[in-house]
């Protein structure tokens, strides 16, 4: 199983850390993933033009059996993400750091919401999912 991940972006890449943390939890999990900013731009190394760049990121969710939205900090690019999941039939599972808001239109579209304290609690969230397969 494959899993996008759909989060805020930083030029500075200050959340590399909650980045690599989602993945690693995902890894123990079994589920590899794939990041925009980690994977396409590799941490600010590689820069495409904005159509180009969301061109790439589609085909990258399109490729994946489902979405992992982080809304701990919100971001417009999360929303288009999450959205074009949703029309593509691709399940969306929303992660947030203990104490954000999740939207009530963001659950709306989640198979499953959860808020996290620590990268031990995520990896035994994803563990415990039953993503439906679309």
């Amino acid at each position: 199983m494959k899993a996008a991940i759909a989060i805020k972006y930083h030029p500075d890449n200050s959340n590399r850390p909650r980045i690599e943390l989602i993945a690693q939890a995902l890894a123990r999990s079994g589920i590899e993933s794939f990041c925009v900013a980690r994977d396409l731009e590799r941490w600010g190394e590689v820069h495409f033009p904005p159509e180009e760049l969301m061109q790439r990121a589609f085909a990258a969710i399109d490729a994946c059996d489902l979405l992992v939205v982080d809304l701990s900090e919100k971001g417009v690019g999360v929303g288009i993400e999450a959205g074009y999941a949703r029309a593509r039939g691709i399940p969306i599972i929303t992660i947030a750091q203990a104490g954000a808001d999740i939207s009530d239109t963001l659950r709306g579209v989640s198979q499953a919401v959860f808020w996290y304290e620590s990268g031990d609690a995520l990896a035994d969230f994803f563990q415990r999912i039953n993503v439906p397969h679309r």
